[in-house]
Parts: C-alpha cells; structure tokens; sequence
C-alpha cells in the first residue's frame, strides 16, 4: 500500500499551515509532497516547493495527522505529538496516541501561538528526563532529537532574537493548560471570539498588542466594529502581528486596512446566530475535552498494518496499491470523519487511521524438553514493550537452529480489541440495540499467539481467536442517577424483535454461528431485562433463526453474581464446561506458510449489564482454554490456570478489561484482581467499591459533555450538540431515529382515533362517509390541556382531517395512544401563532426565532369528545370531572363536552431536524421551526374555510349555517408567550438551580 507520512513538520506561513513530510535521521528523503491548509477555508493544496526556510516560522513535529476538527466557523488541525511503541506484528509497529496536538486555522497568529505553546511544552517533558516516546523503531539508536534540529537547518538568526525579545509571553503553556488556567484565553484567538466589545486598551496591553489604532473613533464607527467581530478582530490581530514580526510581503500598512464592508442582512444574521454562539462560547471546554479523548491512551495506529482487520483477513502476499484508508474497516476507523477533508483532497499519505480499544503483547519462552509426561515449563517472559521488542529482534538476528537453545521455543501473545464506532459512547448513556442492530460497548477482541518471528514455514503456525462483547440488544435505558438502576424498556415489541434480529444478522454476516453468554443476575433488578434477552432469543429461534433458515442462535444464562458468591470466582469454569462443545465447534483461524488453513466459523458473544468486569472475567477464561488448546496442537502442555510463571497472561488480559472499562464507564475494570491473580479477597473487593464510586460520580458529571463530543467526532450529531448540551445539560440518544418514530406514531393514531378511516393519504381518498385525513404533524405541548406553560413538555400528535381536529397524546415508550381528543372544525374560533418562549434559563431557550407556536382557540359545545386509553370497554372522559393528579388521564369520565367556554390548546415546533420527516423522492431538507408553524396554520384555517364554504347538509338548521357558514378562520400574529412574559414568570430558585447544574456539568 502507498506509504503514510511517518514524521511531519508544522509551521504557520502567511496564507495557511504547511505540513511538510520530513522522515527521520538515517531514514532515506521523504518523497512526499508538503500540503497547505489554508486558513478559514480549510482548503488542502500540495505545494511546489519546500517552504522550510522561511525564516519567521516556527515548527512542531508530528507523529502523524488525526484530521481536522472543524467547530462553528473555524477549524483545528489535530496531529499526533506523543506516541508510544507497544507492540510489533510481522515486524511492523504499532502505536499507542499519548497526546495530541491542536491547532487553530484561523489565522498566522493564533497557529505560530498554539505552535509555541507545544513546542515549550515537548520541551519541558525532555528537560524532565520523560522521553517523547517510548521504543520507536523507526528512530535510530542514538535516539530521538528534535526534529527542528534532524530535520531544518539551523535556527535563523531572525527567530532567535525574535524569541528573545518576547519576554513574559514566551513562558506559556500546553494548549489544554491554557484552556484551563486562563478560563478560555486561548491567545488572541479565543480573546477575540468571546470577547462581544472587541479589543479593549488593557486587553490589548496584556496581549503585547500595540495600541496605534485611534481608541477615539466615533461611536457610529465603533459600533459598526462591533457589528462585524469577530472577522474583524481576526483581521486586527493578523495586522499587528505582520506588523511586529517583519513577515515577507508586509511592506504596506497592514494595520490601517479597513475590514469588508457588510451589508445589514449579514450583519444580523451574525448577531443571531444563537447555537453557534453558544458552540463558541463552550469552545475552551470542546478543546480540552477533545484533547483529552484523543490523548487518553485509548487510540493506536499503525503505519504499515491493517489494525481494523483480524490476522486471517490481513493479506500477506502481494500488498495492495490502495492507500489503507480505503480499506480500512469502517466499523473500526474511529477518525474517519474528521479525516475526510484530505481524502476529499486526494492527500492518502497524510491519511492515518485510528483505531479505539487496546492493544497488548507478551514474549515467552517454553523449555519442551521435559520427559514425557511432565508439563512444560514457561523459563522466561517478557512484558515490558521494550523486552518483547528485543526479544523478537533477537529472534530475527538469530542464525536458524545453530545457536538456538535445544528444547527451547519463543512465542508472543498479543491482544487487539477493537471497538465499534456504531452507537459509541458512554456507560449509561448508551446502552441496548439501536434500530439499526448496532449495540453499545462493542468490542471484537482478537488473541493472537506466533512464534516470536512470526515466522509460519517449518511447521511454526500462527493462531487467531476472536469473540466480542456487546450490550444486550433490546431497547433499553437505565438511569446515571442510581447505582443500581433499573432497566427501563421502550419500543414497541415489533421495533425490539427487528433490531434483535438485525443485530444477529450482522454478527452472522461478519464471524458465522453465535454463541451468546449472558452473565447478568437472575434475581434483582437486572432480572427483567435477562427474561426479556431469554424470551427474545427464543422467539428468533422459533421464527426461522437468524437468517430465517434454522440457524440457531445459541444463548445461554450464568448467573455469575449467584455461582461466583463468596469470591469463589473459579466457578467461572461451570460456564465454560457448558460452553465447550460451541466453542470447539468454532474452532479458531490458522495461518502455516502464510496461507490460512482454517478458519474460526463462529463467535463467542458475552455480556452483562455493562460489558465490562464479568465480561472481561469469562473472556479471560475462554482465551486461556483456547491457547492451552492452541500449544497443546504443537505438544506444549502448560496449565494456566495454576502455573505461577503465566501471570504474565493473567495481567495482559487484567490491562485489557481496564483499557475497554475506562473507555466506556471512566475507571478500571472491577474485579481485575482476580483477573491479575485468579484469587479473589476483601482488598479487591474495597477496590471496587472506589471505582464504583468512581464511575457513579463520571456517570453524573462528566459523561453528558463527553458523550456529545463523542457524537459530533463521529459524525452523528452535528455542532448544534452543544448548543443542546448547554440548554438541557443532556445529550441525545440517538439509538432510534426520531423522524421514523414520529412518522411511525401519526400513522398509529390515524388507525386508532379516526373513525372509518380506511388509509388513504391526501385529500379525496377517504370514502363519503369516513374522514380523510389531510395532514398530520408531531410537536410539542404542555403536559396539562387548556394551558401555556404547564412542565413538563410532551411530544404529541396532531391529525387534521376534513372534519376536525385530533389532539392525540402518546406513550413514546410502548408507542401507543394514550388520550386524543376530537375538535369539530366548525368550533374553532381563531389561531394565533408567533414566540412561544416556554423557559429563560439558556439562550436556546430564548431565541425568538427557533422558539415559536400556536394557539387553537375553540369552543367546547358540540359533538367534541376526549378519549383515554385505560384498557378497558369504557374509555370517555368526563371535563367536569376532577383531574386525577398523579394518575391523571385513567379516570373514565363523560364523553360530551357542554361548557361553552371558549379553551385552547397550546403547540410548540419541534427542532427541524428531528421533527422532519422527509418522503421518498423529496430532498431531506426540513422546515424551520417559523416555517413549520406557518405551514400547519395555514393548512388548518384552509382545510376549515374549505369545509365551511361547502354547501350545508340538509338536516342543518339555518341559524347554524348563518353562525358558522359565513366566518372564515383566520391566523392572526400575535405572541403566545413573549420572551418578555416568560422572563417575569421565571422564579429565582428555578434560575438558582440551572446555574448550579450548568457549574457542575459544563
């Protein structure tokens, strides 16, 4: 495959960033072309010639770029600064990301800060005696340097004395620090963005800034300053910085430029492009967090080998001339989004795909020169990365059998989890199947034992064993609140059987026959969502299978709180007695003489609740079974289970449960001492009270943020996430879609509430006696009929057909109707649609133009009826009747409604993405919440001045027809609640408690 840049260098120019291949010392010249990112534009362009010596810039040297992220109006290069070498397949490395570096493309300015800020930071690390990576094999022995000295000239001359002339602002620190410590002054570039009244004199002195432009303007001129910001305080700070750096091409004066002339309609639509300010008013917090996610030691790479492909998939004949992010499996390739503007650029070798999960390796060596019937001996292991490493260089040097130690054979173990990057995410956040299979916590591990040279000619074999772990795929939820939550089930029982079996199939697609291992309790609080995994698998085997023909998906029950009581983790071995025969059935792969001669047909699924502590326990179990397996094949008898020389094994699959467990729920695996040691006491069991402590506390706090940065790296939300996460504190799940939903309940409760309705879609298909329905749409209401601003906010149906109104309210969680009530079109009075601002504790919340609704007025005589859902024979609904409080809603009460006061219902868009449901053949472009509320009135006063005019039945009276007949219904514009109204009814303890809440969780 084409090679991938290994070794880069970054530096700010004038008109963008230069990312200029440079291969390390002893290394023969690269013979990749530097690329430019240009600022603002982001465009990515090869450049004809080396710009190295350009004597103002500043270098950082990169391991390799992860993508760009692009946040509101501007975008960041993230690239990799630390790495560490830890492990080594067919002589190939393999990385693990320690740290990465961001920087902004906003302007020379703002990059050549962040630039600094790394390098002093690198710095500061070597002068500490920590290396910047640890065992790169592609460095030379005499070890790593920086590569402004292996790979530029010396420093200019210029940068030296420019370096020295800046004085306090040269002591700075790491990006993230900054973030930190100065509250989000991220240099002049974060100053200009959050600061609303530009440039102040001191800010501008407490920047290094010089202060010529005439701070006595007109107030009309620096009003139309402010207006513009922040491009304009873009251009302000690039001026000076030109001016005081002496940049090539800066003879002019810069700094007296005056900014683009915009017209009003610009302006304003700066002035109120709400989420994006909130977007870069989270800014500090969305850099520091994603700093931290890509430096947590959770992402590895390689240069060379395909970390998205088990061994058996992995060719090793002729390579392929496709660059490795076209082949690289989707479900793994965890950067992919944001790596996508240089594979729109064609530029493969800056291309670096990252994998999430862990990726571990032993050496050890077997003396198979015991009498017969004795067990081998493990005589020597390796588990620093640096011995493994030497321990397979050696091997390689080593001339065949001449000074090898009879009796004496070299292997290594390594483990490569990779987690899927469908329904990612954290512990309580994501839990249960998506509608589309996709589970949460995902892992496919992979155990793969080779000879030390991974070697496979004479007779050396290498062995590959997977299984995979995942949530139990049914529509879930549990609570982050309790520590031991109860699952909470929704989706109708059709949506829960189609994602089931969705899932299975993809499992079967990709590894065969399934064997699923369920762990969870059978007693508790976890009993009901076991009965329904048990009675979902029996019911997909009763119905064809998987495939729908016969294949069987095996499952079984263990209970492993019960059978492991007393810390008797041993009992494990009950499960895997039971789990044999399967197991032997799936077998594993097999590569001899680089040719797979057999293949694993079949998986071992295991999970528990979180997938995470007794799944890694039965994990660990089934891999010791198969590799005792696996060297009895080449007669090495070793006993795992007992023997002390293989704690090595024990710690290696300990590392990767605590990798995979901080991954998903923010601490280490809990039981990981018996993991370590295959003994369980009251030290471990103390340890995992901490880290359950610990993972209650990251379960309320810290995941909400995380969770929606998470979703916007992979593309599943889009920047609005954090507009969202500011309003409500929450992030969304997005394991159903919404439109689907939502389309799915107005077809429901156009069956079930529309009397003679026989299907039809449109105006004119229903019968001559039956209601055609015209439209139906989802919105939001408020929990009470009748009022305005009654908490909390529900979603609900509404049908318009030629005759009425339906206001159907429904059970999202079983998808079911709960209560509709029927509005005679001739009983309304008026609608009126404009601000419907129901809260004043975000700016979300108070934007005038994403915040709006209507108003129905009606009259209540009439053949109007309310109807609930209480599952028995009788379901009308008396208004006169008390309201049931608590169980409101399953009182029977009276059907017809005779108080002639006039009453109201209340309706609320929904935002445009979830609420938009788009038909075949039409572009997905959904409605504005305006143009949504415009389009349902109108459609409304239409359908009823249409139904009006229509001539009269015969059986009607005169004084009726002079009373509704004449009067067409007309859509007045008028405030259902303004922003000022809603900001006098906002309490002091309501505004009390969301500022607490936003201190704590943003």
């Amino acid at each position: 495959m084409p090679s991938i840049v290994r070794k880069l260098l970054i530096f700010a120019a004038v008109d963008g960033l230069i990312l200029q291949p440079a291969p390390p010392r002893n290394h023969k010249p690269s013979t990749e072309q530097a690329i430019k990112v240009e600022y603002k534009t982001n465009a990515i362009t090869p450049l004809l010639k080396d710009r190295r010596q350009e004597d103002t810039s500043t270098a950082i040297e990169a391991h390799g770029v992860i993508g760009l992220l692009k946040i509101a109006s501007t975008s960041f290069l993230v690239s990799i600064s630390r790495r560490e070498q830890v492990a080594q397949i067919r002589g190939k490395p393999i990385y693990c990301i320690h740290d990465v570096a961001i920087i902004p493309l906003s302007s020379q300015a703002d990059a050549e800060r962040a630039i600094t800020q790394a390098r002093e930071s690198k710095q500061r690390r070597l002068d500490s005696g920590e290396s910047d990576e640890t065992t790169d094999s592609d460095m030379s022995d005499e070890g790593e340097e920086s590569l402004a000295n292996d790979s530029l000239p010396s420093t200019p001359p210029q940068e030296r004395e420019a370096e020295s002339d800046q004085g306090p602002l040269k002591k700075t620190t790491t990006v993230a620090e900054d973030v930190i410590n100065r509250k989000g002054a991220y240099g002049r570039f974060t100053d200009r963005w959050f600061s609303k009244k530009g440039w102040s004199t001191e800010g501008r002195k407490m920047q290094g800034m010089s202060s010529e432009e005439d701070l006595g303007k007109k107030q009309q001129q620096q009003q139309e300053e402010d207006v513009v910001l922040p491009e304009s305080a873009v251009d302000a700070a690039a001026g000076e910085t030109k001016k005081d750096s002496g940049l090539p091409g800066d003879d002019k004066e810069v700094d007296t430029a005056e900014p683009a002339p915009q017209s009003p309609e610009e302006v304003v639509k700066k002035l109120s492009n709400e989420p994006e300010d909130t977007t870069i008013a989270m800014l500090p917090k969305i850099l520091r967090t994603a700093k931290m996610f890509f430096g947590s030691r959770s992402f590895y790479f390689s240069y060379d080998h395909d970390l998205s492909k088990t061994l058996g998939k992995t060719p090793t004949g002729v390579p392929s001339n496709l660059p490795m992010h076209k082949t690289f499996d989707p479900l793994f390739f965890w950067n992919q989004r944001i790596a996508s503007p240089f594979m729109e650029a064609g530029q493969h070798a800056f291309i670096l795909p990252v994998i999430q999960g862990f990726v571990g390796q032993r050496a050890f060596s077997v003396d198979v020169s015991s009498s017969d019937g004795d067990k081998d001996k493990i005589i020597e292991s390796s588990s620093k990365p640096e011995e493994v490493f030497a321990t397979q260089e050696a091997s390689e040097e080593k001339e065949p059998k001449s000074d090898e130690t009879p009796g004496r054979k070299d292997l290594l173990l390594t483990i490569i989890s990779r987690r899927s990057v469908k329904r990612a995410g954290l512990r309580y956040l994501r839990r249960g199947v998506d509608d589309e299979g996709h589970v949460a916590n995902s892992v496919e591990t992979e155990q793969i034992l080779s000879t030390s040279t991974w070697d496979t000619a004479n007779g050396n074999k290498i062995y590959s064993f997977l299984q995979c772990r995942g949530s139990i795929p049914l529509l879930f939820s549990q609570s982050p609140y309790s520590l031991k939550p109860i699952p909470l089930f929704y989706g109708s029982p059709e949506t829960n059987a189609s994602a089931f079996k969705l899932h299975f199939s993809h499992l079967k697609s990709r590894y065969g026959s399934i064997e699923a291992a369920s762990l969870i309790d059978k007693h508790g609080t976890e009993a009901s969502i076991g009965e329904a995994y048990e009675k979902a698998a029996n019911e997909l085997n009763e119905h064809g299978g998987i495939d729908g023909k016969g294949t069987i998906l095996g499952f079984q029950w263990f209970d492993f709180h019960h059978a492991c009581r007393g810390m008797k983790f041993e009992n494990v071995s009950i499960l895997m007695d039971s789990l044999s025969p399967a197991l032997s059935s799936h077998g594993w792969t097999v590569i001899e003489n680089d040719v797979v001669v057999s293949g694993q047909s079949g998986i071992l699924r295991t999970n528990c609740m979180d997938c995470l502590d007794r799944t890694n326990v039965v994990q660990s179990a089934a891999a010791r079974n198969a590799l005792e397996q696996q060297l009895a094949e080449q007669n090495i008898t070793i006993d795992l289970q007992k023997d002390p020389t293989t704690s090595w094994f024990n710690n290696l699959w300990a590392d990767n449960g605590d990798a995979i467990s901080r991954q998903y729920a923010g601490t280490a695996a809990l039981k990981g001492d018996f993991t370590r040691t295959r003994r369980r006491n009251i030290s471990g069991a103390l340890t995992d009270f901490g880290l359950t402590l610990g993972r209650y506390y990251n379960n309320i706090v810290n995941d909400y943020f995380a969770q929606a940065l998470i979703d916007f790296l992979l593309g599943r939300a889009s920047v609005d996430v954090f507009a969202e996460f500011e309003a409500d504190m929450k992030s969304q799940d997005y394991a159903v879609d919404l439109r689907k939903v939502r389309q799915h309940a107005i077809d429901v409760c156009a069956k079930i509430v529309v009397e003679d309705h026989d299907g039809g879609e449109g105006e004119g298909s229903g019968t001559s006696n039956g209601e055609d329905i015209v439209a139906g749409w989802t919105l939001s209401c408020p929990a009470k009929a009748n009022e305005l601003r009654a908490q909390p906010f529900e979603e609900c149906v509404l049908l318009l057909t030629e005759k009425a109104l339906y206001f159907c309210r429904v059970d999202w969680t079983t998808e079911k109707v709960r209560e509709f009530e029927r509005i005679e079109l001739s009983m309304l009075e008026r609608v009126e649609r404009g601000v419907y601002v129901t809260s004043t504790l975000a700016k979300r919340h108070m934007d005038e133009e994403k915040n709006v609704g209507f108003v129905v007025r009606y009259k209540s005589a009439g053949q109007d009826m309310v109807r609930v859902n209480t599952r028995s024979l009788d379901s009308e609904k008396h208004p006169n009747a008390a309201e049931d409080g608590e169980g409101g809603g399953k009182q029977i009460k009276n059907m017809i409604l005779k108080d002639e006061k006039l009453k109201l219902l209340a309706f609320k868009a929904l935002p445009p993405s979830s609420s938009f449901v788009a038909k075949e053949g039409e572009e997905n472009t959904p409605f504005s919440e305006v143009e949504m509320v415009k389009m349902v009135c109108e459609e409304i006063a239409r359908v009823t001045n249409k139904t009006r005019a229509a001539p009269q039945e015969e059986d009607e009276g005169e004084d009726k027809k002079g009373d509704q007949g004449d009067e067409r219904l007309k859509v007045e514009e008028k405030d259902v609640v303004s922003l000022g109204e809603a900001k006098r009814s906002t309490g002091y303890l309501e505004q009390i408690g969301y500022s607490l809440k936003k201190l704590v969780w943003s």
